[in-house]
């Protein structure tokens, strides 16, 4: 059977509304040409076009696997915003980041999750954990959740902490076969008790094929930069092959979640 195309649609931003500073990276509520206000994270931010990366592999993977993310979109940046901005600090973060940047659908209303107000069901913190430990996103912790309860439902956001040996290339061979020791902070990790059946469904959606179609979404410009001299097309596969390894190799962090998750219950 054919993997659905994957369809990522372009915005162009017509009001910066207000920044976010919650974040390091800065992010901002703009709004775009479709009418839609979006948040919106800038590749000139501290971690540049990596952090965007991360974000739209990391949360076009948790779609595949039927988790709730906000739309992700391109968002065009033009360079007048940068000329009407006061404050010195975002026009530079907008002057970095003329053209291509990524964007999320804004969750009017939503409020942060919080594991001692909302009971997550079983199967589905086993999800989010599993896919965390997939994508290696240190981000899903008590102090910093990172999801969001909209319309009484469960929404990831923010993982442009994911897939950090991006940062530096080196053996990443090896650390696609590593456990995700970084588990034992997940904030869902209690309940997490059916990893082993989450952890069979998943591998059979996260084909290679899958993978490979997702991990073509990432335009070119995002994957030329001076810290490696792969073209843009060795870099996806890089990507690829982690994520492939990573989810034949499950076995090894699903077990380190389940030893993790012991100590805690």
């Amino acid at each position: 059977m054919a993997e659905p195309e994957i369809n990522i649609r372009t915005v162009n931003v017509t009001r910066y509304v207000t920044p976010l500073r919650e974040g390091g990276s800065l992010p901002a509520i703009v709004e775009a040409d479709d009418d839609f206000l979006y948040v919106m994270k800038f590749r000139g931010a501290g971690q540049g076009a990596k952090a965007l990366i991360a974000e739209l592999i990391s949360g076009e993977i948790a779609r595949a696997l039927g988790l709730r993310v906000p739309e992700i979109v391109f968002s065009n940046l033009h360079e007048a915003f940068s000329r009407m901005e006061p404050d010195e600090e975002i026009q530079d973060l907008l002057r970095e980041s003329v053209g291509l940047n990524l964007a999320l659908h804004f969750l009017s209303g939503a409020i942060t999750f919080d594991a001692l107000v909302t009971t997550i069901n079983a199967t589905l913190a086993s999800r989010i954990v599993w896919l965390d430990c997939l994508i290696t996103n240190v981000d899903r912790t008590p102090r910093n959740t990172n999801m969001l309860m909209w319309h009484r439902d469960l929404w990831l956001i923010d993982h442009g902490a994911s897939l950090y040996f991006h940062h530096s290339w080196d053996h990443w061979e090896q650390q696609a076969k590593r456990p995700f020791t970084a588990v034992k902070d997940h904030v869902l990790l209690p309940f997490a008790s059916e990893l082993d059946e989450v952890d069979a469904h998943f591998r059979a959606i996260l084909t290679p094929e899958r993978i490979q179609s997702i991990v073509a979404l990432v335009p070119d410009e995002w994957l030329m930069d001076e810290s490696t001299t792969m073209s843009p097309q060795e870099r996806r596969q890089v990507y690829a092959q982690f994520l492939e390894t990573r989810v034949a190799a499950s076995e090894l962090f699903v077990k380190e979640a389940q030893n993790a998750r012991k100590t805690l219950i």
